[in-house]
């Protein structure tokens, strides 16, 4: 199991924020570059020009920097809906916020953590929180506005939303290379969430 760093700073010596920036950076960059399993804690010491025994005071193992890495990565990027008075508006503001930000990441950068989320049940577990389940907020908040205008039956409906908006965005992204523009964000939100959403009734039709 990982043991997860407590909130707060253990007495002793001040961190230096600007080294312990650099060796998550250099642990993102051989991510990228050799993958999961060939990056180790040593390799990423060399690339940031650190001391192993300072890494492994901080981490303690790969999984814990990779997953410090990537929250500290996506820190400061909380996406809120604006509530435009109807489920299609709610949709175009949210869907084209998410693929803002997903656009400002590196494509390579998220295909290596979902590589190596693959190789480590431990990781994956950890950054699913982060990466997925503090997200559903989003979807939820969304239905739940939409359910009070009579729009939506069910809260089911934000499954939809969870399902399938990642796939459909992360297909294009890593697999078709295709552009994340206008046309696409309307045939996602025209052509297959709002048809499906709008389909699921209430659990007691």
């Amino acid at each position: 199991m990982i043991s997860l760093p407590p909130c707060g700073r253990s007495p002793g010596r001040p961190r230096d924020d600007a080294r312990e920036q650099a060796i998550l950076d250099a642990a993102l960059e051989l991510l990228v570059e050799v993958g999961y399993e060939r990056m180790s804690m040593v390799a990423v010491a060399a690339r940031a020009r650190a001391s192993k025994a300072t890494i492994y005071r901080r981490w303690a193992n790969k999984d814990e920097l990779v997953i410090e890495a990537v929250r500290r990565r996506s820190g400061g990027a909380d996406i809120v809906p604006a509530d435009t008075g109807s489920l299609r508006g709610d949709l175009v503001d949210a869907v084209c916020k998410i693929v803002d930000h997903v656009s400002r990441e590196d494509a390579a950068l998220i295909a290596g953590v979902l590589l190596a989320m693959r190789g480590s049940p431990d990781l994956a577990a950890a950054l699913r929180v982060p990466m997925l389940e503090e997200k559903r907020w989003i979807g939820d908040l969304i239905v739940q506005r939409a359910m009070d205008r009579d729009e939506l039956r069910s809260s089911a409906a934000a499954d939809v939303f969870h399902e399938l908006m990642p796939a459909l965005l992360f297909s294009r992204l890593l697999i078709t290379g295709e552009p994340l523009d206008s046309a696409f964000i309307e045939h996602m939100i025209d052509d297959v969430l709002l048809p499906l959403m709008t389909s699921v009734r209430a659990e007691d039709d």
